[in-house]
């Protein structure tokens, strides 16, 4: 693809933007006109889940968004100098409202409505960052949550005041939804639209409509085995919660949910049990991280549905498990399109649990932690999985005039996948041909786990297929000085995890917290490395170090196959109570 078709594409979306930006203030001045609301007719059961640790971080003063901390005591929310954009994006969605409410007394309460009054002041007449569609769907639903917390002691104007501006981002929504980017921010639109048509004074007449097209966007993002485009698992599981807490606000109207909408969620629920590891946490893949605590188990009883997790692949996962030993990889092609602007280069890569503690992991979503820290952990190296010659399986778009096109472009587009059980346990076959271009080599990687979950093998293969493979992979040896083509194995490990090189630097000893140990193997001319990785994870301030096992080698002669094992050489201590820490 060359550059100007690259700029194409960038030019059209800055157009979008700023014509979407007018039509935002617009709708959102236009608004004010909406018939004012004067009391709550209804008001759904609060579904969102806060943090009393987070709730108190900010009585204290402590702001933490975004992956940015400011420190202001005595400050209002509204008064910080915002780092970014993101830490900005973050406060005028009142996510934070469920952490003051999960307080829930007296300071926080005045500091809620403090808050509150000071944003419709400031911003409530359609000025500020927040009116977008997906922001004002956010933010209506946790408006609409707690209003009996919000209003508590409040005076009569300043009541007045709040139901004012519920009505008008109502109104706001009602007109400005369709301009939601797909997925979840057009979801959380809606939702919040829906919220506002069975909670307000005088807008029923918005239910049936809303429901409506929740159902159709149901049916046109979600496809038939419950998976979205951007495969990402966090997003599912936010879309899920949507959903169920949409269709649990309308069953407590009187109203039905869409036959797409109840569908959804059943295919869904399945779904998201197959991405969930044997912690409770979801898979880190595509931008997405574990998931805020307690979400998942929460929106799937609220479901009502039973079903175990997703025979086959889920969303292009597949899963192994026995006894406490979980294992996801990412066994499909990587997201195409627009969904393609936050995909990982994450082809066969895996992470690994046992019991309430994760081994193995991908480095996860840089995006809390600026740019290049976003770019580097979509590359394959921040994955556990092979790597060719520094390469991704998966390659970017290059920059143009300026614009830098974060795509991924040219990785693969062919993933053959085989599994199957027996008795002595499950195993996992695939390959990928995402350096079939630039190396003229297919990458095949075999897992097998034991039937009790306690042994973990692997065996990695690159090998040049067909006669053009192998064209292409002479002409780069003889560009290369003929020394071969390098290639890394990587595993990057826990940051809870003591990892030790051992037996002459044949092993590596994993020791978990729990008391388990664990150790990797492998069996090859490969030479290991325990060397240095991170492990970025969402709503910590700082990145956590941590260790990766690197297994190097070179293929020469069109192929080369490495096979290792991981191993739980040690159980864990019964009287250590095995559960995941806190870690806000």
């Amino acid at each position: 693809m060359d550059d100007q078709a690259l700029a194409r594409p960038a030019l059209r979306t800055r157009v979008a933007l700023a014509q979407n930006r007018v039509l935002n203030r617009l709708y959102a001045r236009l608004g004010g006109l909406a018939r004012p609301v004067t009391a709550l007719i209804t008001q759904p059961e609060p579904k969102t889940i806060g943090s009393l640790v987070r709730g108190r971080q900010l009585i204290e003063g402590r702001f933490m968004f975004a992956g940015q901390l400011v420190r202001a005591p005595d400050a209002s929310i509204w008064q910080l100098d915002s780092p970014d954009a993101g830490f900005e994006t973050q406060i005028q969605g009142f996510v934070w409202l469920d952490d003051l409410a999960a307080v829930g007394d007296r300071s926080a309460r005045e500091l809620a409505q403090g808050w509150l009054i000071e944003w419709i002041d400031l911003y409530g007449r359609g000025k500020g960052p927040g009116w977008l569609p997906e922001l004002a769907g956010r933010r209506m639903i946790r408006w609409i949550n707690h209003a009996l917390f919000l209003i508590k002691d409040m005076d009569r104007d300043q009541t007045d005041r709040f139901y004012r501006n519920l009505a008008r981002q109502a109104r706001f929504l009602a007109k400005r939804w369709r301009s939601a980017p797909m997925g979840l921010p057009r979801f959380e639109a809606l939702c919040g639209l829906l919220y506002a048509g069975l909670a307000l004074e005088g807008q029923q007449k918005v239910v049936t409509s809303t429901a409506r097209r929740l159902a159709q966007e149901c049916a046109r993002r979600i496809d038939q085995s419950g998976a979205i485009p951007s495969r990402n698992p966090e997003e599912l599981m936010e879309i899920f919660s949507l959903l169920t807490w949409a269709a649990s606000a309308l069953g407590e109207g009187g109203h039905m949910p869409g036959a797409a909408h109840m569908q959804a969620i059943m295919r869904i629920a399945p779904c998201l049990r197959a991405l969930q590891h044997a912690d409770g946490s979801l898979a880190r893949f595509h931008g997405g991280g574990r998931g805020v605590a307690g979400r998942l188990d929460q929106a799937l009883a609220l479901s009502g549905i039973r079903a175990g997790p997703r025979s086959g692949l889920a969303m292009g996962f597949a899963r192994l498990s026995a006894g406490r030993s979980s294992i996801i990889v990412d066994a499909d092609i990587p997201p195409r399109g627009d969904d393609a602007l936050t995909a990982h280069a994450s082809t066969l890569a895996f992470e690994l649990t046992s019991g309430r503690r994760p081994i193995i992991v991908n480095c996860g979503s840089g995006v809390e932690f600026g740019t290049a820290w976003r770019r580097a952990a979509r590359a394959t190296p921040s994955h556990s999985t092979l790597a060719v010659d520094r390469y991704s399986s998966s390659r970017f778009a290059r920059a143009h005039a300026g614009v830098i096109h974060e795509r991924l472009v040219d990785g693969p587009d062919q993933v053959r996948v085989q599994q199957y059980s027996g008795h002595e346990g499950s195993a996992f076959m695939a390959s990928h041909n995402g350096y079939a271009k630039t190396h003229g080599l297919h990458h095949m990687r075999r897992l097998d786990l034991s039937l009790d979950g306690r042994e973990l093998r692997g065996r990695d293969t690159l090998g040049a297929l067909s006669e053009k493979d192998r064209i292409r992979f002479e002409e780069l040896q003889k560009r290369e000085g003929g020394d071969g083509i390098r290639f890394d194995i990587r595993f990057h490990i826990h940051p809870d995890i003591e990892a030790e090189i051992g037996l002459g630097g044949t092993a590596v000893s994993l020791a978990l917290k729990s008391g388990e140990v664990w150790v990797f193997r492998h069996h090859s001319d490969a030479s290991v490395a325990l060397d240095a990785s991170v492990y970025l994870e969402r709503g910590r301030l700082e990145i956590r170090a941590t260790k990766q096992i690197v297994l190097s080698d070179i293929v020469l002669d069109y192929s080369s196959q490495v096979s290792w094992s991981l191993t739980r050489a040690q159980d864990g201590n019964k009287h250590i109570r095995d559960v995941e820490p806190d870690d806000n």
